[in-house]
């Protein structure tokens, strides 16, 4: 927990137990500008309502996985023989996980959730991920609905290394062939390949190309010629691309059909997260979050980006011309933006209740109804969710009954706030083993609100390593994404959400591609994730997620949906209760142990150093060999986790670690020097709060409750923001 700083009681909150951080006030009164007048009384009485009611029932269930990790460590160590392999299939095993209530009786229930706008229910596509304390990630996550193919594969290293300098005619026709090959596959004409034409115009409400048409003519559904500059409009299992003629530009000139630019419909969602990939740890930090999600709401959000510019949220693309009418219509130019809310195990002291820290997520959850209202208040066509939904992600829950706590808080949230029922619509992040296990009973728990599945590796596996922390050491990281365990729970979550008739009501996702700057990797792996059966998979950047929407294009993802529909997965169940633990002639040699403690202790440096000293919870971050990953949290509980179980198991030993963390400090150090804003670890590590936080993640890992780093990070943040705030004198810093 968070330990309570000095709070100055706020005056309108003196009559009751409840106090609030003035900044969090402040904050609230900014959200509720617009509002009428009863909504930040309506607030504020909901949050205690909440407090009042669930408080007792968010620490019981809190409770309840410090007691199941307890008797699984037990179990664990009363049975110091068994192969992890078969665990599976092991009927003890099994049945001692139904007695402690680990694992519950299933509930297979369909989906019945209602207002879903098309974007989450019905058309497959990529999904960004940002974080929201900084206005400029949001600003360009909703606008990442649409981006340049041309720019994304020029700048990128799918046609080889990337390029520095002016502009190259040579890159420009290779990202051309590359384009060229890309509609081949995508939009085939009747006659000939794409590399071929040499014109394209539309005559009589027809789409020509060399006099030629496409294969399926339905794909051609609109075009612009109002200016000296046409737009032709393609779609393809729900995604539009658009093809803009402009003989006088660079890129139209070399082009042997004067295209000039082809503009995919990129980013159909967006996640706001408040979670892993911030560094958020007292009220200041929260309102701006707060606030950047209710200029979303509102369409107010604008900053002044990188190159002095001022942005805003980006209007309807079009107008284009219905083929073969007169009927104009346009499009959507924002992703529709989800919100990750923290999970239940956060505490704050931004609001106390005599005189205790409050479920931070009780925040959350009232503050993402409140800016909500403003959508509600714009007219349908502009809304974030034109269906009338609040999508709200919820993070690390453990099981059905803490499904079930959220989903009734829900209904007293849209209670206070006034808000239709059931228009807080909840996703379940399958990232914690005891929610993958009784997912269909999540699921079931949730059914009139579930819009959301999804897997990912490094919280998944953090959790699972220190779920069975006591059962033995665990493979190396890059060993355990070749197991059973993980492909059948990539497998089941797919299985289990459709069972549960997602099509048309609820997302089915997959994780993160962490290395921003490799396109040609991403172009080669990521398709894996529609060929799964998968409706959307988390990209890095705007880029990223233009890339990764060709992937949409190539796959079907309904019809792969519809021909997993009737497998089984009673089977995948067994493979998933086996960890990647080694067994005694799996121990790799003293050469690789070192390599694996180095690379994590570099990596849990490399992203911590930045959290604690600079309150940049998200970001690129070189690993050993110089290659830039993006990281958030889960990167770091992987990490932590993972060394705390090697050292349990004395694979490695402490002084080991010591000396690899000073190691690795400096490397750091020096990876990061060009930064003005850094601050270094080394040579004083003592005096270093993110190397001292570094090492309570890794020494006291296999203590912390669930295996989380909120705790800790939270503690050396607030250190750090401490002695800044002495250092200058200017008040405590607000996110950076």
């Amino acid at each position: 927990m968070i330990a309570n700083s000095a709070l100055t009681p706020d005056t309108s909150m003196i009559a009751s137990p409840m106090i609030v951080h003035p900044a969090l006030t402040r904050g609230i009164k900014e959200v509720c500008l617009g509002l009428d007048s009863s909504k930040e009384v309506q607030f504020w009485s909901g949050i205690e309502n909440l407090i009042k009611k669930y408080a007792k029932r968010n620490r019981e269930l809190l409770n309840v996985r410090d007691k199941l990790q307890q008797d699984i460590d037990v179990w664990y160590d009363q049975h110091p023989d068994i192969a992890a392999h078969e665990l599976g299939s092991n009927e003890e095993y099994v049945n001692f996980l139904k007695k402690i209530g680990y694992l519950v009786p299933e509930e297979n229930v369909e989906a019945t959730t209602s207002g879903v706008d098309p974007e989450i229910g019905c058309i497959a596509g990529p999904q960004l991920v940002c974080p929201i304390d900084k206005a400029r990630f949001a600003l360009k996550a909703c606008n990442g609905r649409w981006g340049s193919l041309f720019d994304a594969i020029y700048a990128s290293n799918v046609c080889g290394d990337v390029l520095t300098g002016p502009f190259s005619e040579e890159r420009s026709q290779q990202t051309i062939q590359f384009v060229d090959k890309f509609f081949d596959e995508a939009f085939p004409l009747k006659k000939g390949l794409w590399g071929g034409i040499k014109m394209l115009s539309v005559l009589d409400g027809k789409l020509s190309v060399d006099g030629t048409q496409l294969q399926d003519e339905n794909q051609f559904v609109g075009f612009d010629t109002s200016t000296t500059t046409t737009k032709i409009l393609l779609q393809k299992n729900g995604l539009h691309v658009e093809i803009v003629l402009d003989r006088t530009t660079k890129v139209g000139k070399v082009h042997h059909a004067g295209i000039s630019d082809v503009i995919l419909e990129s980013a159909l969602t967006a996640i706001l997260d408040m979670e892993d990939s911030v560094s958020v740890v007292d009220a200041e930090d929260k309102a701006v979050c707060y606030n950047t999600f209710a200029g979303v709401m509102r369409g107010s959000l604008s900053c002044t980006m990188e190159d002095g510019k001022v942005r805003s949220l980006a209007g309807n693309r079009g107008p284009y011309t219905k083929p073969g009418t007169s009927t104009t219509f346009s499009l959507p130019s924002r992703a529709v933006a989800l919100i990750r809310n923290v999970g239940l195990s956060m505490y704050t002291d931004m609001v106390t209740y005599h005189g205790e820290e409050v479920p931070e997520h009780f925040v959350d959850a009232m503050a993402t109804g409140l800016c909500a209202l403003h959508d509600f208040a714009r007219p349908v066509a502009e809304r974030n969710s034109k269906a009338g939904s609040v999508y709200i992600v919820k993070p690390k829950m453990h099981g059905p009954d803490e499904v079930s706590m959220v989903n009734e808080m829900f209904d007293d949230v849209e209670m206070a706030l006034g808000l239709p029922p059931c228009s807080l619509k909840i996703g379940i992040m399958d990232e914690e083993r005891r929610t993958t296990v009784n997912l269909s009973t999540c699921i079931a728990r949730a059914k009139d609100r579930i819009v959301f599945i999804n897997t990912g590796f490094l919280d998944r596996v953090g959790d699972e390593i220190h779920t069975s922390m006591k059962l033995g050491p665990f493979m190396p990281k890059s060993k355990i994404r070749q197991q059973p365990f993980l492909k059948a729970y990539e497998d089941y979550n797919v299985l289990c959400g459709l069972a549960a008739k997602f099509q048309g009501k609820a997302q089915i996702g997959k994780g993160m591609w962490a290395e921003p700057d490799n396109m040609a990797g991403m172009l080669k792996a990521k398709v894996g994730h529609p060929k799964a059966g998968a409706n959307c998979a988390w990209v890095p950047s705007p880029a990223a997620g233009t890339v990764h929407a060709m992937h949409y294009h190539m796959v079907d993802v309904l019809a792969v949906q519809k021909s997993l529909a009737n497998v089984p997965r009673k089977e995948l169940l067994k493979t998933i209760l086996c960890p990647p633990v080694m067994s005694l002639t799996q121990t790799p040699p003293p050469a690789d142990v070192q390599r694996e403690l180095e690379e994590n202790c570099q990596s849990i440096l490399g992203y911590v150093v930045r959290w604690v000293e600079n309150g940049v919870g998200c970001s690129k971050v070189p690993d050993l060999n110089n290659v830039q990953l993006m990281e958030d949290r889960a990167t770091l509980r992987i990490s932590s986790q993972f060394l705390a179980n090697w050292l349990l198991h004395q694979v490695i030993i402490k002084a080991d670690v010591d000396i690899a963390l000073q190691k690795m400090a400096l490397i750091v150090d020096e990876q990061n020097k060009a930064d003005k804003a850094y601050v270094c670890m080394g040579p004083q590590f003592d005096s270093s709060f993110a190397f001292q936080a570094a090492k309570c993640l890794i020494f006291d890992g296999s203590k912390a409750p669930s295996g989380l780093t909120e705790p800790v990070l939270h503690r050396f943040r607030r250190m750090a923001k401490a002695r800044d705030h002495i250092t200058f004198a200017a008040g405590p810093r607000s996110a950076l």
